[in-house]
């Protein structure tokens, strides 16, 4: 700041020019829109690459080491796989890691990406020969006109859809839960209405049912017969008495 400026806004009492201050606001906003500028410039310049399959056990990291050999790289994305596939692949014994399904790669220039995809496509991925991906093919795509941005308005619109059917899933389940402890609930409760009909309907058996006693035959009254039959033996064996 300068003498004279100095001097006036001792004289003013030490407060600030209102026009100043949008002065100061217009230049940071200048320099806000030519660093948007550049950074649009650098987007525009720069290429990607997709790969439509992405070998075993090759992370960010490891691809980034490959293919910087061919250019200077900007940023790489690779899709995790379904966790469906990951927990088969665990079940079955095999690699216990990240796998992933695709993924992209941004070159800071579009000839590099071209050149890149051109001369890499269907050749083998190769490296060291100890490694798991040496045998590997590339599959690899220069994507014409098509910039980052795009790629982060894909993931976000795929995650929105995922987070939408999820979300249809979990009520879908809510509801077969709510309609299952229902069912459970008037199944519960008409076997106990069943238990307690069944128990009336006993009592109500006991109460009709009279015990029946088994009944003997009469006995027949036949003294005068057996003495009458004693006396003509006796007679027959001693002999009349007249």
């Amino acid at each position: 700041m300068s003498e004279k400026e100095v001097v006036e806004r001792i004289s003013s009492g030490g407060e600030e020019d209102p026009s100043s201050n949008e002065v100061k606001k217009d230049e940071r906003k200048n320099k806000r829109k030519k660093r948007l500028l550049k950074e649009t410039e650098k987007a525009n310049k720069r290429g990607v690459c997709y790969l439509s399959r992405v070998p075993p056990h090759l992370d960010p990291l490891k691809l980034r080491q490959i293919l910087s050999r061919y250019g200077e790289i900007q940023r790489i994305y690779l899709t995790p796989e379904d966790s469906a596939a990951r927990a088969h692949r665990k079940k079955a014994g095999g690699f216990r890691g990240q796998e992933f399904s695709e993924g992209w790669v941004e070159f800071t220039k579009k000839s590099v990406a071209k050149r890149v995809a051109e001369t890499l496509n269907g050749e083998q991925i190769g490296g060291k020969k100890r490694s798991r991906f040496h045998h590997d093919i590339w599959n690899i795509k220069y994507l014409s006109k098509f910039k980052w941005d795009d790629l982060t308005e894909e993931i976000a619109y795929k995650s929105a859809i995922r987070e939408q059917k999820l979300a249809l899933e979990i009520s879908a389940a809510k509801r077969e839960r709510d309609f299952y402890l229902s069912k459970v609930d008037l199944s519960v409760a008409l076997s106990n209405i069943e238990e307690r009909l069944k128990k009336k309907q006993k009592a109500e058996q006991i109460r009709k049912v009279m015990r029946q006693f088994p009944q003997k035959k009469p006995v027949v009254d036949g003294t005068e017969k057996k003495s009458q039959l004693s006396r003509d033996i006796l007679a027959g064996v001693f002999g009349s008495s007249s």
